[in-house]
This record gives structure tokens, C-alpha cells and sequence, in this order.
């Protein structure tokens, strides 16, 4: 059985599926089989086994074994915002709103 800090993936049993879907191009064979067996040993989740074993026979089979040579440098948490800032500004914004009038109590059409 593998411990959690043998995973080739950090903190794997949090990540989502399409993180790693896109994750496992970057481990060898070795790597992909330590996590079916964790995965199998643990979660057993049908998604990621289905997903864990394809991948581990196109490593075996020699289609798509190529790895791309490491894990990539970007940061794993879920909701990141990409760089670059926000094209908004005060003058593409909308006209401003009024707030309903059920909850705010200095509307004289709300009744009171």
C-alpha cells in the first residue's frame, strides 16, 4: 500500500479530475501505477481508476509516452485567478442600480 507521502502528486486526493487528467502527462509509468494502487487501496472512485488506467496503458503501449519532464510550475489551488488584472474600469461599468424596495427601510414606497 502506498503512503500519501510517496504520491508522485501532492496532496492527490484532493485534486480534481480535469487537474489530474492534465497532471498525469507529467508521470512516468511508475508514477501512474503508485497512484491506481493508492486510488484503489482508498478511494476506489471509478472516474479516477478509469482515467489512472487508461493512461497507464497508453504508457504501455507507447502511445503518448512521452512525459512532458516534470510537473509544471503552476500553483494547484482551485479558483485562481489568471494574471494580468481586470479590463473593467469605472468607465465600462453599467448605470447604477437602485436597491429593491422589500429591505430598505428609507423607501416611503415600502410599506411600513
Amino acid at each position: 500500500m502506498t503512503e500519501k507521502t510517496d504520491l508522485p502528486l501532492p496532496d492527490y486526493d484532493h485534486l480534481p479530475l480535469g487537474t489530474l487528467e492534465t497532471l498525469l502527462h507529467a508521470l512516468d509509468e511508475a508514477g501512474v501505477a503508485a497512484l491506481l494502487d493508492h486510488e484503489k487501496a482508498h478511494g476506489d472512485r471509478l472516474p479516477v481508476v478509469q482515467l489512472l488506467e487508461a493512461r497507464l496503458g497508453r504508457l504501455r503501449d507507447g502511445d503518448g509516452a512521452a512525459t512532458s519532464g516534470g510537473l509544471p510550475d503552476v500553483e494547484l489551488s482551485v479558483g485562481a485567478a489568471p494574471g494580468g488584472g481586470s479590463s473593467v474600469d469605472p468607465s465600462t461599468s453599467g448605470p447604477p442600480m437602485n436597491p429593491p424596495s422589500q429591505g430598505d427601510p428609507t423607501n416611503p414606497a415600502q410599506p411600513r
